[in-house]
């Protein structure tokens, strides 16, 4: 498929010439006469692949074009774009390049033109090939952290899934609460990994059934502080550290490891605390069973304030509300 370059002059000699020489090169070419006429085709046309456009013509001139056609939304605002021009001006091309044109052409049209269409094309293709890359990278590390979430949850016979319904409930009220995509992934992750530092608690405490003595519960608090270290090793993603090592700080300041209050917490630390909590309260415990609906919104009501910030547990009360069968816990079945 020929190559779509969209030629501006207003010179109608210049014009002709510049289609004869680039359809002869077996470019697909579009003239127009004008910036007007060029924003007006952008808006209503695909982007090509490159535009040539000239410097000075009546009304606005090629510095003015470029500058409202970067200004476009989704069309325009990415198009590479060749100044034409008749005579060397340093000052000119230093102007243009500022703008953001890829380069100028005062002659030799043909051979530049399929110069730059060929490197336009594999930068795209480079930018296709490591957001592929990217993306698969993404997807193997989720994978990993999955399995090693449900390797965490093992541990305990009855808090299969747990993390997962933690991430899951810490992403809804991010949604909720306008989080980008890149950051609801981000709180995912942290869910995931929340309970990570539980490695190293020894599974004979994590699987008693009766009270935990001083000294057991003692060895559960260090779980944070575990995760925490564990996490700063991915130094790619320093913020997966919050969510492990704050989950179990409170608002009022009497959580732990470190007794941080209010919103010295991190946000993502509050939020997973909420989701951590609630899905403690509906779940099956080897101390008893889940707890009744009403019941699990009576204590994040009470908490509001004291355990958790009081934004993040109306919007997991605004959810619990919305769940009318019940039907956001775990449920073996």
């Amino acid at each position: 498929m020929a190559e779509r370059i969209i030629v501006i002059d207003d010179d109608p000699v210049i014009l002709k010439e510049a289609l004869r020489s680039l359809k002869g090169a077996g470019m697909k070419t579009v003239a127009l006469k004008s910036g007007e006429q060029l924003l007006e085709y952008i808006s209503q046309n695909e982007s090509p692949e490159l535009i040539l456009l000239d410097i000075k013509m009546p009304g606005m001139d090629g510095f003015e074009t470029l500058i409202r056609l970067r200004k476009m939304e989704n069309k325009g605002n990415e198009t590479p774009v060749i100044f034409l021009t008749g005579q060397e001006d340093e000052e000119a091309e230093i102007r243009g390049l500022l703008l953001g044109a890829m380069d100028f052409i005062s002659g030799v049209l043909n051979l530049r033109v399929r110069h730059a269409v060929e490197l336009i094309k594999l930068q795209k293709n480079l930018a296709k090939e490591v957001e592929k890359k990217t993306k698969e990278n993404e997807e193997l590390f989720l994978q990993v952290v999955a399995s090693l979430a449900d390797a965490i949850d093992a541990k305990d016979a009855y808090t299969k899934g747990h993390s997962g319904r933690v991430a899951a409930y810490a992403r809804e009220i991010a949604r909720r609460c306008g989080y980008d995509e890149a950051q609801l992934d981000a709180v995912y992750m942290m869910g995931l990994l929340h309970d990570v530092g539980k490695i190293g608690v020894p599974d004979n405490i994590i699987n008693k059934t009766g009270r935990l003595t001083d000294e057991e519960f003692a060895k559960i608090k260090k779980h944070p502080e575990i995760g925490g270290r564990i996490l700063e090793n991915i130094q790619k993603m320093p913020e997966l550290v919050c969510g492990a090592k704050w989950h179990h700080e409170r608002f009022d300041g009497k959580g732990y490891p470190d007794g941080l209050s209010g919103f010295d917490i991190p946000e993502t630390a509050r939020i997973i605390a909420v989701a951590d909590a609630y899905d403690a309260m509906t779940s099956n415990r080897s101390y008893r069973n889940v707890l009744p609906q009403a019941k699990v919104r009576a204590e994040i009501e009470e908490g509001m304030g004291r355990q958790f910030d009081p934004r993040f547990a109306g919007i997991m009360l605004e959810m619990i509300d919305e769940d009318k069968d019940y039907t956001m816990r775990d449920r073996p079945d």
